[in-house]
Formats: C-alpha cells, structure tokens, sequence
C-alpha cells in the first residue's frame, strides 16, 4: 500500500478551517497516488480543546466537519481522521477520543483512544471514556490497526510508577494487524523525538509491521508540536521522517524496505525553531500581527528579540528601552547595537520623571522607612505599565523575558516585568540562555559579545548584580533541575554533592514564588515539567 501521512496545524475550534486543511492534504496525498493518506490525533478541532469538550455545540460541529470530509474526501484514497465521538456504550464519560477510516464516502472503520493520559498538561480522563474494544480493519491488502498516541506508551510508561492495564498495541497485533496506524499530538521536550523513535522502532522490529506516526505540528498557548512524523518498514527501519516544526506531506510503501531515514536536527537548533514556532503560533492563532518587549542589554531581553524577529519578522517587532537612574551606559548601548543587528527601530522611554512622581506622591505614606525592594519593584512597575499601554494602544502583543531560574526562585516583579501575554523563554534555565544565545550567534554575530560577558543585572539599585541575591547560575540551575524535573528532596541533592544548606534555601525561594507563577503569563513549554497548567502546586501549604 502507498501510505501518506498528513503532519498539519490545525487551529482548536476552527473547524472549517481544518476541514478545509484535511481535505487540501487529501487531494495532494491521492495526487500523488496514496491509496490512504493518515492524519494527526484529534485534528478535526485541534488539541487539546480542554472545557470546549463540555460546550454541545463544539462536539456538533466537530462531527458536522467529520461528515464534510466523508462526503469531500477523493475517491479512491481512503483518510484516517481525528475527531471527538459521543461515547455510545450507555456509561462512563459523553466523549471519545476517535480516529476513523473514510473510503469513497463511508466510514469503515472507528477506533477509540484507550490509554487516556492524565498527567503533566494532559487530562484525558476529565472528558473521555476509554475504548473497551480494539479492532482491525481490511483495507487495500493491509489489515490495519489504529493506536492514537498514548495507546503506543504501555511498555515505556512516561510517568514514574504508572502502570497501564491495557496493551492496545498488543492487541492490534493479536487480531492480526499488518499496519498500525498512529495519529498523534504529542507535544515538544528535549528528547521527545527521539524517545517517540524507540516506541515505534521496538513494535516494528518486533512484531514484523509497518507503523506509521502521524504527529501534529504547530503550537497551541503553552503546547509546541514538533511534528517529525515517523514511517517505520516492516524490517524495522525508519522509511520516513517529516520535517520538524512545519507542515508536511510524507509517503512511504508499506511494502518497501527501510531507506535510512533519520531524525534531523541539533539539540539547540530544535529548541530554537520551538520557541519560534511558539511565538509565531501564539500570534497568529491569537490574532497580533505585532509583538514588542524591553530590551534591557541584558541576555534574556536580547534572546527574545531574536527569536520574535524570527518568528514575526523584523517589521513587526517594536523594542523599547526604558532607562533609569541605575541603568548603566553600557547597558543602553549593548541594546541599542542589539536593535541594529536585529533591524530594529530601537526607542527610549526612560523612566526617570514618572519613578520620581511616584516616589512624591507616596512619600507621606513611606515616611521614616529608607529604600529597599519596594523602589526596585516600583521601577519594574512603572516599566510594565508603559509596555502594556503601548499594547493597548497598537494591538500589540507584549513579550516578557523572564527565564525559567527567575520565575522558579521569584526573582521577578508582578505587574512590572511579569507583564505580558507570552513568556517565551519561560521554560529555559539562564545556562541554557547563554547556550541558545551562543547558538544563534554561530551563523554571525547577532547578539553583542558585551552582553554575555558582563554579569547579569537588574539594575535597580546601585552596583546590582543577580548573584547579590541568588548563587551562580550555574549552581542555581543545577538543584533547580533537580528538584523541578527529577523531583529530587534536598537529602537526595545532597547525596549527589550539593550543599544541602543551599539545596534549602533554593526550594523555599521556590516554594515562595508560587502565588507569582499563578499570575504569569502561559510558558512555551520545551522542558519535561514547565510552569504552568503541568505543574499544579497549592499556593497555600505546608509542604515541600
């Protein structure tokens, strides 16, 4: 069979436009003589569509697109589609996560998601029953079986001590499936490619079948899908790989051998055309054609700039600089220079006149007590209130630069540099910064070398530096990862050579800053556990 895999970028909701996007990669695939052309997990509304699912009316019209493509599809190809169904078994929950087979007008075939998972930003089991029964169909010499994502997981479990009851794939395999079909949305993390390669490389190789993984790509508010869609050869080669963060159409002979395919890209470069992706996703889908930021002359500011031009182009990105009585020469100038590479107009609005109104008309209220954070956190403030204005003003959709280690430890201002609609680098601990910095400067030098030397600032106070007030990045970083990613105790830390003292110090800071992130802008997550709807810890505890 000449199988095509359809990897697109649906929009949540929009659902004539993603009939529209399924029916155009239809016609291509039967073009280019595909005799089943197989699409992305729930692609029909998009994913995830979260609450959506308990609104009548969005389950109506997403089926009505399901009709629509039955009925447009080309004859002669059949399409495997993802879509919401009711649940009509007579219990548990209203809904199923589907996939169906259409062929020349008729639906042959439908098969419910059975592993629904429920963890990090997942919640499946909130809206859908699992599928009880798992079947196969014939189709053009092939019995094919479709596992939509996670029925792919039971032998790698992706969550510590999770036990799955149910073998989908097994039991595909056991009525006889000689193709598996896998639609999929399953999200971007460092690793995550290669970790969906060794799934799909150990049912081929071992059960002798071609498998076909058909990943969404694109980016939903905090969710960037990479697509890298896999075609496996009964030999247990990859056949086939799409493009990594963009659309694409791939074919494959479920009877041919493996033609040394392989997965593209440097770890940096993928986090690199993540967060753009992200960003121009974000935009677009949203609905700003404009996106600006601070640009402060430090690391993040400048990382963020980058990467907006990249993803919304130079013309529409307005940066800004907003000096105070602290901000050094240096700093202006290194952002300045940064603007000129970037090809933008950079603009000062410096905030000198407003932070002394403000400090006149609180004077009365502040007598007797000397300056300490709240000035700081005041500048910040004033900062966040220009941005939002200029937003406002321009339709403009504001960045914020605060990077992972910031936002973990609290070393950030509500209202002041948390605002904003996107935090871009939300998910990247400062190391990895300077590391995607470095990266992007090894085409040419985009961003100025004065900025990585000199050590990180916030400049709200006389000779700041960051590690007035945290360890080294470095140090942070690492109990960060630890205790964020690994969910390691201090005492764990500590056996593995960190000072337990710190270790403590640092979890508390964390612990603190929770009532902060609750109020942060969403996070483009690239990381295992990112801030945001896949880490849900109480505000109010004792605990940790």
């Amino acid at each position: 069979m000449k199988l095509a895999i359809a990897q697109v970028n649906p929009v949540i909701g929009d659902f004539q436009g993603n009939a529209d996007l399924v029916l155009s990669y239809a016609r291509k695939a039967a073009e280019r003589g595909a005799d089943l052309v197989v699409f992305p997990e729930l692609c029909l509304c998009g994913y995830p569509p979260m609450d959506l699912l308990e609104q009548d009316g969005f389950v109506e019209a997403n089926l009505a697109a399901l009709r629509r493509v039955q009925r447009e599809a080309p004859a002669g190809t059949g399409v495997v589609v993802g879509y919401v169904d009711r649940n009509r078994t007579g219990s548990g929950r209203p809904l199923a996560n589907a996939a169906a087979l259409l062929s020349d007008g008729a639906v042959l075939h439908v098969q419910a998601k059975t592993l629904l998972p429920t963890y990090d930003v997942f919640d499946e089991a909130r809206y859908f029953e699992p599928a009880r029964e798992r079947g196969t169909v014939a189709f053009r010499g092939e019995r094919i079986g479709i596992a939509i994502c996670e029925d792919l997981w039971w032998d790698s479990p992706p969550l510590p001590g999770l036990r799955y009851p149910v073998d989908p794939a097994k039991d595909l395999l056991d009525a006889g499936a000689t193709l598996v079909l896998c639609p999929s949305a399953s999200p971007f993390e460092e690793g995550k490619p290669e970790t969906r390669l060794g799934l799909i490389r150990r049912l081929g190789a071992s059960a002798g079948v071609a498998v076909a993984y058909a990943n969404t790509v694109g980016a939903n508010d905090s969710l960037i899908f990479d697509g890298m869609s896999m075609a496996m050869a009964r030999d247990g080669g990859l056949a086939a790989v799409g493009a990594s963060f963009r659309e694409d159409l791939i074919l494959f002979d479920t009877a041919a051998p493996s033609g040394g395919a392989a997965l593209d890209g440097e770890p940096r470069e993928r986090l690199r055309r993540a967060l753009v992706l992200g960003i121009a996703d974000y935009a677009r889908k949203c609905g700003f054609r404009r996106a600006h930021l601070g640009l402060s002359g430090g690391i993040d500011s400048a990382l963020v700039a980058a990467l907006a031009v990249e993803a919304l182009g130079a013309e529409n990105v307005d940066v800004f600089g907003m000096p105070s009585r602290y901000s050094s020469e240096g700093s202006v100038k290194d952002a300045r220079e940064l603007a000129g590479n970037l090809g933008l107009r950079f603009r000062l609005l410096p905030i000198e006149e407003p932070f002394r109104a403000f400090l006149s008309v609180l004077e009365p209220v502040f007598e007797g007590r000397g300056p300490d954070l709240t000035e700081e956190n005041l500048q910040a403030r004033i900062r966040g209130c220009l941005m939002m204005a200029y937003s406002n003003k321009r339709g403009s959709l504001l960045l914020t630069t605060g990077n992972k280690s910031e936002l973990a430890v609290g070393y950030c201002t509500l209202y002041g540099d948390m605002c904003g609609g996107l935090a871009v680098i939300g998910d990247l601990l400062k190391t990895q910064v300077y590391g995607l910095c470095r990266h992007i400067n090894g085409g040419k030098p985009v961003i100025p070398e004065a900025i990585f030397t000199k050590a990180p600032s916030a400049e709200l106070r006389p000779d700041q530096t960051d590690q007035d007030s945290l360890p080294p990045y470095e140090v942070l970083d690492r109990i960060l990862e630890g205790f964020l990613i690994r969910n390691r105790s201090a005492g764990e830390m500590a056996a593995e050579g960190m000072d337990i003292g710190l270790v403590r110090t640092v979890i508390r800071m964390v612990e603190k800053a929770e009532y902060k992130r609750r109020q942060a802008p969403p996070v483009l997550k690239v990381s295992p556990k990112a801030f945001g709807m896949g880490r849900r810890i109480p505000i109010a505890r004792r605990f940790g």
